[in-house]
């Protein structure tokens, strides 16, 4: 009998996959109308997003197939759903990260500041979430946790060293902190001969003191591990690019309400997502503070010698290795140049609090600017494939005498193959496709038909509810393949009760981003789990408070700053444009805390 159970186990995703469509298809059989088949392909892709029983790309096909078939679209109109230009921001936004990942841009942005702040344990986790979330703004999440990981677990192994010899004082190579091969444009750079003697050989630490000592520290390793995958997915919401769900957002208020006056860019985003970011992050850090470290002010801040002694150790970690990076190279400084010019493009192409140069100089007949942010991010991803990664100029080829070669491009196409994440681009389409189809069918009509008894509920109660369903969602299922789903039937109840649509489903988008609790609910956490010390109760027990801290803050930005921001108190005129019913535009739905 176990022998029976354990191979239908094992063939478990090919059962999902051959019985599932079976078992739906009453559905479609006694309902035969476009808006059931719709749902029908919405449902099926739903738990084979969430059972992951094929890749979530392969499950992204299926509108190609089942809407032509069904006739609810034609093929090539759902085909034009699946590169808009949402897939383009993400794919510029992703050449950018490549290169600054490929020319380890982003660890020396680490070292230096985790070199500024210092190495206090208090400051310390502080430090690591601050670098941690500055970066996975710009670039993954998985590979911002991927290097950052390594680098605290050699800071620990540092600090948790008992300091008793001339190794301790200098602070030993560790192999865990090698991340990664020195680029061979780079010239190796001697170490420093260490600059001062330190004091004698420590005193012995009594045996009573040895459990707790160690008990101390893996309580310390365990926030250290947390706080830099947490910080990892906290960064990620602050900037349109930071996390694929932001671009699914944007994809599909573009695709459900065209005329919204791309009322979602990167500077609407980021003034709106930014500070959320930040109170979030500081929240989490307090959280962990009090739940690794406790409130003892003499251990947090590192007072006393022999925690001194310890400190200088890991700072010495930290610094040989920056050392080790030499100074920045004509690569490294092009790639900046060029990042710190894709972020001002941004930011200043349309703003809307004043005239922007997409506006000025690329307007329309009405106005509006017609580069995207997508535009600009290709612009920059073109030129990373120009621009050469030294001072131009002729060099040797090696072994090949009298052969002259120019040198190679801060960007190729083999880095570009190997890393750029193609899944997402058609996990990103069959998205779009799905919220397409659901409107063309006319299945958002009928869920807005259902769901108008909820106009009698309060709108902050409804965002609060959506945001803790949506976290409780996440934690089991793909972030993406959340927000997919979740989106279009947000769009759809919001135009049946006349609220603005982005005062649900910008909400739901950041609560998306709180997947905590689970190792399994998000990368970040995946890998900061694989490097042990953590135990699932471990990363529960911090990550339901966390949850809980991030649907309040998400609240209380939708129900503050981003009123007037997006204009959330009236209901849109875009967005009256595919509802048989009339909003009055100037209805006030939203209510405002009371001050």
């Amino acid at each position: 009998m176990a022998t029976c159970w354990q191979g239908l186990w094992a063939y478990r995703f090919y059962l999902i996959v051959f019985f599932l469509p079976i078992f739906l298809l009453p559905l479609p059989i006694l309902i035969p109308t476009k808006e059931a088949y719709c749902a029908y392909t919405i449902i099926l892709m739903a738990f084979l997003w969430c059972t992951e029983a094929l890749p979530l790309a392969v499950t992204a096909f299926l509108p190609t197939v089942m809407f032509p078939m069904m006739g609810i679209m034609g093929a090539s109109v759902v085909s034009t759903e699946y590169l808009k230009d949402s897939n383009m921001l993400f794919i510029g936004g992703m050449l950018v990260a490549l290169a600054v990942e490929h020319w380890n841009l982003h660890k020396r942005i680490a070292l230096r500041v985790l070199l500024t702040i210092g190495v206090r344990p208090s400051l310390l986790i502080l430090g690591f979430m601050v670098v941690t979330a500055f970066l996975s703004m710009w670039i993954s999440n998985t590979a911002t946790t991927a290097m950052m990981v390594p680098i605290a677990h050699a800071v620990l192994d540092q600090l948790h060293e008992m300091p008793t010899g001339t190794d301790a004082e200098e602070g030993r190579n560790n192999p865990a902190f090698e991340l990664q091969e020195p680029s061979p444009q780079k010239e190796e750079t001697k170490l420093d001969e260490k600059d001062n003697k330190q004091d004698g050989p420590a005193h012995p630490v009594p045996s009573e003191s040895r459990a707790q000592q160690n008990e101390e520290q893996l309580r310390f390793t365990q926030g250290m591990s947390l706080c830099v995958c947490y910080s990892a997915s906290i960064g990620g919401i602050a900037t349109l690019t930071g996390t694929t769900t932001n671009l699914v957002l944007q994809g599909q208020v573009n695709s459900i309400f065209p005329q919204n006056g791309n009322v979602v860019n990167f500077a609407s985003w980021f003034f709106f997502a930014f500070p959320t970011m930040v109170i979030l992050l500081l929240l989490s850090w307090v959280w962990l503070q009090f739940l690794f470290l406790g409130f003892n002010f003499r251990k947090s801040c590192g007072l006393g010698d022999q925690m001194r002694k310890q400190e200088r150790a890991a700072f010495e970690v930290i610094r040989r290795e920056h050392k080790r990076l030499g100074p920045m190279t004509f690569a490294e400084k092009a790639v900046t140049i060029l990042f710190v010019l894709l972020v001002v493009l941004w930011f200043t192409r349309e703003p809307g609090f004043f005239t922007g140069w997409g506006n000025l100089a690329f307007s329309d007949e009405n106005g509006n600017s017609m580069p995207s942010d997508g535009t600009v991010a290709i612009l920059i991803g073109v030129i990373l494939f120009i621009v050469p990664s030294k001072i131009p100029g002729l060099t040797q080829e090696p072994g090949k005498p009298g052969k002259l070669k120019a040198p190679p491009a801060l960007l190729n196409w083999k880095i570009v193959k190997e890393k750029m994440p193609w899944n997402i681009v058609l996990l990103l389409g069959g998205g779009f496709a799905l919220a397409k189809g659901s409107e063309e069918s006319g299945l958002s009509k009928w869920l807005g038909d259902k769901l108008t008894p909820l106009e009698s509920v309060p709108p902050p109660a409804i965002a609060l509810i959506l945001c803790l369903l949506i976290a409780t969602f996440t934690e089991c299922a793909s972030n993406v393949a959340t927000t997919t789903i979740f989106l279009p039937i947000l769009a759809s109840m919001s135009q049946a009760i006349c609220i603005h649509p982005l005062y649900v489903m910008l909400p739901c988008t950041l609560s998306s981003s709180l997947a905590f609790m689970l190792p399994v609910a998000t990368p970040p956490n995946a890998i900061a789990f694989s490097f042990g010390g953590l135990k699932v109760t471990d990363m529960a027990r911090a990550g339901f408070m966390l949850n809980i801290i991030g649907v309040l803050v998400i609240t209380l930005a939708i129900n503050t700053w981003s009123i007037p921001m997006f204009d959330l108190h009236s209901f849109p005129s875009w967005a009256q444009s595919n509802t048989t019913g009339f909003c009055g535009v100037s209805q006030a739905n939203v209510t405002t805390p009371s001050p």
